[in-house]
């Protein structure tokens, strides 16, 4: 079941904030805390804080101070020395925001045990499930619609699914984002009816990225 409808980052920078002296040992000291959600879920955040990424529950504190109030695939309120803030994905608040060299993706395990995630294709949102098994994007003639594609100007051809053999079409994706990481000129297979029901996200894209899984989560992040 598709969850967490955006993987783009959310940022919200904390500029001095100064801590007391019975938790730093000294007084007068001030730490800056630059705090971006990578990913939200039910009761838990993927927090990257000062550069170290953070797998939070609700009622944990980070190492840095970081308070998880709670969490949602919306957002999630963390405090903060004693100062409450809401984060959301695709956020920006801090002006003194910079893109990383790297552009890096973070997508949870759902609880059917696959990587769910938004695409952004050819200027159109849809959701993807992440799959090293297909050679290339897949997505139905109905998704195809939806997403403004003329499929039939495609090559045609015969696509073996779990139904059987079903008439398909070869085309060439513009351009497919995960987050920030853009490929252009995607190969893809558009299938005649209902099938996949959610978008493939084959090798054809994954090809162009690094993954890596750990402790169920997966990664993604540009090669270039």
């Amino acid at each position: 079941m598709p969850w967490l409808a955006d993987r783009l980052f959310a940022r919200w920078r904390w500029l001095p904030i100064c801590l007391a002296a019975s938790l730093l040992s000294f007084s007068h000291t001030c730490l800056a805390l630059d705090v971006q959600a990578q990913a939200l879920l039910k009761n838990t955040a993927v927090l990257l804080i000062n550069g170290k990424q953070r797998m939070i529950k609700v009622g944990q504190r980070s190492p840095e101070g970081v308070l998880l109030i709670s969490a949602n695939p919306k957002q999630a309120v963390i405090e903060i020395a004693g100062e409450q803030q809401s984060l959301t994905l695709s956020q920006r608040i801090s002006s003194q925001y910079a893109v990383p060299d790297k552009q890096q993706v973070v997508i949870p395990r759902d609880q059917a045990n696959q990587y769910i995630t938004q695409a952004e294709i050819s200027g159109r949102r849809i959701n993807v499930l992440v799959d090293t098994g297909a050679t290339s994007v897949a997505l139905s003639s109905r998704q195809a619609q939806q997403l403004g594609i003329d499929y039939k100007q495609g090559v045609p051809l015969q696509v073996v699914t779990a139904s059987g053999t079903a008439n398909g079409f070869r085309i060439q994706l513009r351009s497919l984002a995960v987050g920030g990481i853009k490929v252009d000129n995607v190969q893809a297979a558009v299938i005649e009816g209902d099938y996949p029901t959610i978008v493939l996200l084959g090798m054809s894209y994954l090809q162009h990225v690094d993954m890596r899984e750990q402790k169920g989560v997966l990664y993604l992040q540009a090669r270039f």
